[in-house]
């Protein structure tokens, strides 16, 4: 069962609602590779959290939100750890990123925003940093209407208003597998802030929005990434 927001109170929640903790950013890395792809809590246990937003066919009203929920590993429900899908550099385990089939609302027509990510807290100390999260990714099963995005945002506390949103698109990408990344430089004003990275995808009528991902790295700029091999294909970029 879908845990609503009213209206009112969701406005405040739009694109993800935050647990605030006090900390520093500190350097996240998942290759998929340690987790045990048949526990269900997997995912959770990692970190991960899942929203969902739900709007109106033209995406000009929103209608609800529901979460932040502990992500689920698999069922019809966001996201799950998926093998076979790999390259050399990948592996044999992969995250998944999908909508949230549950939500009966896919037969109303209305568009269904599932998004899955990490959240922490910007510290006084990472000021004048620069945090940045890469990733490798391929087409899944995703076909039109379904769009898919990652993204680096950021929220300011106590209303949670969105003062950064930066996004790749990750909708046409190729069915081979690439490196991709977003940065963001911390400033003074984001001391206090809630820094979520991710993944998301809007879609409806049940239609498939997989895509995969693997090699995940939120990190400062000049930091050896936790999963240090994906970084020859960067290398490869600037040859």
């Amino acid at each position: 069962m879908l845990r609503r927001l009213p209206t009112a109170l969701a406005a405040a929640f739009l694109f993800l609602a935050p647990t605030v903790s006090q900390a520093n950013l500190a350097i996240y890395g998942q290759s998929f590779e340690g987790l045990v792809q048949a526990d269900p809590a997997a995912l959770a246990n990692d970190g991960w959290l899942v929203f969902g937003n739900v709007f109106s066919p033209d995406h000009s009203v929103y209608y609800y939100g529901y979460g932040p929920f502990p992500a689920p590993n698999g069922g019809p429900g966001f996201c799950a750890i998926a093998n076979g899908q790999g390259g050399p550099l990948q592996g044999a385990q992969q995250l998944v990123v999908y909508s949230d089939y549950n939500n009966g609302d896919h037969n109303n027509g209305n568009l269904i925003e599932a998004n899955v990510f990490h959240e922490q807290t910007i510290g006084a100390a990472d000021v004048g940093s620069t945090w940045t999260f890469s990733f490798d990714a391929k087409h899944g099963d995703l076909v039109s209407p379904s769009t898919a995005l990652a993204f680096i945002k950021t929220l300011a506390p106590p209303t949670y208003a969105m003062t950064n949103f930066l996004t790749v698109d990750m909708t046409s990408i190729p069915t081979t597998w690439g490196l991709y990344w977003i940065s963001i430089p911390i400033t003074g004003s984001l001391v206090g802030q809630i820094l979520q990275f991710g993944f998301a995808n809007t879609t409806t009528h049940y239609v498939p929005s997989g895509v995969f991902y693997d090699n995940v790295n939120f990190r400062p700029d000049l930091a050896t990434p936790v999963t240090p091999k994906t970084w020859g294909n960067l290398k490869a970029l600037y040859r």
